[in-house]
């Protein structure tokens, strides 16, 4: 890498691709790079998104914020660290059959946002650096291969299906994060509100299963993927 300006990268590139920085003075670091991250991930996983602090980061690891600067240079850096690690590497891509990929890459997305709630609060500042991230674009790639369509309308398809997976899961989170028995009440509260306002359709929906108390069924999420991917198989069928 003697070629490149390190410095000009984005913020965690060539630590996720493996490049260490120069020692810096002082005492032995007592922590490796992947424990921090870990740290963080248990952070976020415990506390959410706002936890993801510095300070916070280094009160669980035992040692003070600016100790922690030793490691890492900004928190943006460590963001970029955190998403690498938390999304993990995808799944094998499937060939032959671009809708089946697509929509295993999406659930496998879902998956992951699902176990890490908090990935779908980090800013998306940059297009992917980092080998994991990479790595799920190149997998969507394979999987639309034998589509037909150019690279630049295979790149607006997987935007496309990524932002379903981000909306998707922050949706699932916010609804069935719901207390229980709150479902229920606020059923039974409007629904007689509602039919004295003369929303009858409204009331019906509210008085249904839309609003039970399961919370948002996978047939509700496999219907959104599913109305964008006829989406794409009419863009296909123009080609």
């Amino acid at each position: 890498m003697d070629d490149v300006k390190i410095e000009l990268l984005p913020p965690g590139t060539a630590l996720a691709w493996g490049y260490a920085p120069a020692p810096r003075r002082g005492p032995k670091p007592g922590y490796s790079l992947e424990q921090i991250v870990d740290a963080a991930i248990a952070q976020a996983d415990a506390e959410g998104y706002a936890a993801l602090s510095m300070p916070s980061i280094a009160k669980r690891l035992g040692i003070t914020a600016n100790a922690l600067y030793r490691y890492l240079s900004s928190k943006e850096e460590l963001l970029v660290l955190v998403a690498e690690a938390a999304w993990g590497p995808p799944p094998e891509p499937l060939s032959g059959d671009w809708r089946a990929a697509v929509t295993a890459w999406a659930r496998a997305l879902l998956v992951r946002s699902r176990r890490h709630p908090w990935l779908i609060d980090l800013p998306v500042r940059n297009a992917p650096t980092t080998p994991n991230l990479l790595g799920w674009l190149e997998s969507f790639l394979e999987g639309m291969a034998d589509s037909g369509l150019g690279t630049k309308d295979v790149m607006g398809c997987a935007v496309l299906v990524d932002g379903w997976v981000r909306s998707t899961a922050s949706l699932l989170r916010d609804v069935n994060a719901s207390p229980p028995g709150q479902v229920q009440a606020l059923s039974g509260f409007l629904g007689p509100h509602l039919q004295g306002r003369g929303y009858a359709r409204v009331a019906a929906v509210v008085s249904g299963e839309a609003y039970g108390e399961e919370g948002i069924e996978d047939a509700d999420v496999e219907f959104g993927l599913g109305r964008i991917l006829d989406g794409i198989e009419m863009l296909i069928g123009r080609r």
